[in-house]
């Protein structure tokens, strides 16, 4: 029997200042900003993630922000747009809100879907779509209220180098639902509420290059360690190099890059984003692991200051 990811756990992306990135996604936005540490394998770095008012799965987009960096260019071998799902009714609202801090948008439509489609300030692609489906966050920020707030991710689009193979992969390894095609596009569906909805480009872009507003990598769910190590002899089995498993504190990890050059992470469910702070606190201070406090002096010196502000 095929084994099935329930949807993507979340998504990381390479941006540039961390104050401008907190600015868009909690004060444009209105993400909550659940966790701020440290890429583990670069603490000079800020690692920050951003979901619904849990930090639940299916909502956290995270950032690599690297003021300075060199721009990346988006294409194959990336997630080429990330989509966010927003209740039925709320897409006026996220018209207005656009307009309002002079954000340039379009509307497209697809597989009977509206989209407004717009970059972030470092060029990062994304889209809001509107759905019945998944939980109303209850997060409220500025002028953003749980009635119009981003519920998760509505899913992501991939361009892949390879995109038959990468659509095999979809089906036959990761145990998504292929919907359908409308022109350059394949759907697929997975069961969660959110998170669920893949477009894989059908043609190739051409080579993408990593840098800022790009996306590093994209996570799919597994309930818990013991799945995970199910996954890891699973995709193992179909051929892809698959890495030992990586604690990374609020889940555990592990990575392949699938033959349309995207690299892929199956990443747990559990412990979450509370069990080092308390839920009510997610987000207002610098969490660094058990390795790293000993530096954390020097590592709050190097790394560049923000806040998180509402700009209505």
């Amino acid at each position: 029997m095929t084994k099935k990811t329930t949807g993507i756990h979340h998504i990381t992306a390479i941006v540039g200042h961390p104050q401008e990135n907190v600015d868009f996604y909690a004060g444009v936005l209105g993400l909550r900003l659940v966790k701020q540490t440290v890429n583990f394998d670069d603490p000079g770095t800020y690692h920050l993630y951003f979901g619904d008012e849990g930090g639940n799965p299916g909502t956290i987009i995270t950032f690599f922000p690297w003021a300075g960096a060199y721009q990346g260019k988006i294409g194959d071998g990336q997630v080429g747009v990330t989509s966010y799902v927003v209740p039925a009714g709320a897409m006026e609202f996220w018209e207005k809100r656009l307009e309002k801090f002079t954000i340039p948008f379009t509307k497209s439509e697809r597989f009977g879907e509206q989209y407004l489609q717009f970059t972030d300030p470092h060029g990062l692609r994304l889209e809001i779509v509107e759905r019945e489906a998944g939980e109303m966050n209850g997060w409220k920020f500025g002028e953003v209220t749980p009635e119009v707030a981003i519920k998760g991710f509505g899913g992501a689009t991939l361009f892949s180098a390879q995109p038959e193979k990468t659509a095999e992969l979809l089906q036959k390894v990761m145990g998504l639902e292929l919907v359908g095609e409308e022109g350059d596009l394949i759907r697929f569906r997975s069961s969660a509420a959110i998170g669920n909805v893949i477009d894989l480009k059908a043609s190739r872009s051409g080579r993408g290059q990593m840098g800022v507003g790009t996306v590093h990598h994209i996570a799919w769910r597994a309930v818990d360690d013991e799945e995970q190590l199910d996954w890891q002899k699973h995709v193992s089995a179909n051929g892809y190099g698959v890495t030992p498993v990586q604690d990374r504190n609020y889940f555990n990890s592990i990575y392949f890059r699938e033959h349309g050059e995207i690299l892929f992470e199956i990443a747990t469910d559990p412990p979450g984003f509370a069990h080092d702070e308390s839920q009510a606190t997610m987000g207002e201070k610098l969490m660094l692991p058990a390795q790293y406090e000993q530096f954390r002096g020097r590592i709050e010196q190097h790394l560049l200051s923000f806040e998180v502000r509402e700009l209505d």
